[in-house]
């Protein structure tokens, strides 16, 4: 439900006519400022210390977007496979969820179709329309099925900004989600209800937009990126909850690694 960015992990495709090592290791740092889950007032901010790993395969590969497999190909449209993550937040710190369980961290796993709209002649502008959706799973000593999320996205990305190295990509696009997920998120029980937050029951299906821009630059042995989201909940099946404080969202974060390990073995890039 809520961007995940604190982890420098990129299996990439091999990508035209331009060589890179097979793998890249390293580490780095990010700063994120994140709200609990979409729809809380209560933002923290994070500084976390992070790995940056990079191994090129033909199949598999990491980005913005999330891990993504490939499993078929066709000219204009991919088939992947595509994992994201959402973070822990515990009740006991949250005003809205006090004395509600905690919500665990969670593992979003599925398949999504990437259609390739427009290239320009360059290959510097791309323009994909992606459809990820995924299955979500609670981490614990248990797992819980938390339901399923489709979130189509119209996807731009620029290759070199003003005549230098830097990529931009934007995406905007609904979220939708099964009944399980909205009320893992948002139901409250009658257990749990109390004179400020009332039973509520969730429904299936809209669950608001997201807008993202991320920006990045690859130096010789550094990398550099950042990002902000900003996500509306207004019109969503859930909007109603009392664990809805705030019908809007914004986050944003920046990463710095340091990538002093590389392959000898270069690979082809042509994306």
């Amino acid at each position: 439900m809520i961007l995940c960015t604190a982890l420098f992990l990129g299996l990439s495709q091999q990508t035209g006519a331009e060589t890179v090592p097979q793998w890249e290791l390293g580490a780095g740092v990010a700063g994120l400022m994140l709200p609990d889950y979409r729809g809380s007032d209560e933002i923290h901010s994070y500084l976390l210390p992070v790995p940056y790993i990079i191994y090129r395969l033909e199949w598999i590969k990491a980005d913005r977007t999330g891990i993504r497999s490939k499993l078929l190909n066709w000219e204009q449209a991919e088939v992947n496979l595509s994992l994201s993550a959402t973070p822990p937040v515990r009740s006991k710190n949250n005003r809205a969820r006090e004395g509600m369980s905690d919500l665990k961290p969670m593992v979003e796993l599925g398949p999504t179709l990437d259609i390739h709209l427009w290239r320009s002649g360059d290959r510097r502008f791309k323009f994909d329309a992606r459809t990820p959706v995924r299955a979500a799973f609670t981490v614990e000593s248990h797992p819980r099925d938390a339901g399923v999320s489709l979130s189509p996205t119209l996807n731009l990305d620029v290759d070199g900004i003003g005549g230098r190295p830097w990529q931009l990509g934007m995406l905007a696009g609904p979220l939708f989600a099964t009944r399980r997920q909205h009320q893992y998120y948002y139901g409250v029980p009658e257990s749990d209800a109390r004179p400020d937050r009332p039973a509520f029951d969730a429904r299936g299906g809209y669950a608001g937009l997201q807008f993202l821009v991320a920006l990045s630059r690859r130096f010789e042995k550094a990398w550099l990126g950042a990002y902000a989201r900003y996500d509306t909940l207004r019109g969503a099946v859930f909007e109603d909850s009392p664990l809805v404080r705030r019908n809007y969202y914004v986050s944003a974060g920046f990463a710095i690694a340091w990538i002093p390990l590389q392959s000898s073995r270069m690979v082809e890039r042509n994306d």
